[in-house]
């Protein structure tokens, strides 16, 4: 008869000796998900098109054995290979993507007046996901990594005018579980869909200013504030290191219960 494992100690640094990729990864979510894999013990090359806010990082963070800014746009394939190129020569291995760049604003302009131009912008962070994936994945393969792709609430809830950011989220969840099945066993893919995080203080610094956020705004949600990066770091920690090894193909909401709630108009 089998005997049940004994009871076994947490990793204190689950991502110990780990190489990860955070795309967008010098503001905003996309900082506090590398400052929080610096926290778990790994490496982090963050991509930004923001040369200054990726200089703040690595200055600010002062761990220059662990971290390291490349300046790339995901939506072009020559830089996303000399992001992948630049990733191995630094660090030796990639063990962790983090797709996460693309366009913050969700509201664009009117469907009806949209031009073809924006529309393909505006998709840029599902554009990016699949660049950044295709030539990082030999690397993920080798080791034997995990993929993140940052959707949003908006894949399932939506505003007026919001519907080519919609299509970017929406699709990032698709080409999540279809990415799982195709890159698994060895590598394992999941989306982080983030609601509503605050993130003016995470910019570089001659942007940073403290958030204005009132109490309705609080109020909104189920856990009685607005989110943070840092909450989206905590989740992606745990979906890139081994404690989630049974877990892959799938969407994970982080919005502190704020699409759970009913609403009512007076």
């Amino acid at each position: 008869m089998p005997l049940t494992p004994p009871v076994a100690d947490w990793p204190a640094q689950p991502l110990r000796d780990r190489v990860v990729v955070v795309t967008g990864g010098a503001q905003g979510v996309g900082r506090g998900i590398a400052q929080a894999v610096l926290g778990a013990g790994g490496s982090v090359m963050i991509a930004d098109l923001d040369a200054d806010a990726g200089k703040a990082c690595l200055k600010e963070w002062n761990l220059p054995e662990r971290a390291a800014f490349q300046r790339a746009d995901v939506a072009s394939e020559r830089s996303v290979q000399a992001l992948v190129k630049a990733t191995l020569k630094r660090f030796g291995r990639i063990d962790g993507l983090v797709n996460n760049a693309g366009i913050a604003s969700a509201h664009g302009t009117p469907l009806a007046d949209m031009s073809m131009a924006e529309w393909q912008r505006r998709l840029s962070s599902l554009h990016g996901a699949f660049l950044c994936s295709k030539h990082a994945l030999p690397a993920l393969n080798a080791q034997g990594g995990a993929i993140i792709n940052i959707a949003s609430t908006r894949a399932w809830q939506s505003e007026a005018n919001s519907e080519a950011y919609a299509a970017a989220k929406g699709g990032l969840v698709a080409f999540t579980h279809a990415l799982a099945i195709s890159a698994g066993p060895k590598v394992r893919v999941n989306s982080i869909s983030p609601g509503w995080i605050t993130t003016d203080a995470w910019q570089a610094p001659a942007r940073r200013r403290t958030p204005k956020l009132s109490r309705r705004d609080h109020a909104q949600h189920a856990v009685g504030r607005v989110g943070q990066p840092e909450d989206i770091g905590a989740l992606a920690v745990f979906l890139l290191s081994d404690l989630a090894g049974f877990i892959t193909g799938q969407d994970h909401i982080v919005d502190g219960g704020m699409s759970r709630t009913m609403i009512y108009e007076d």
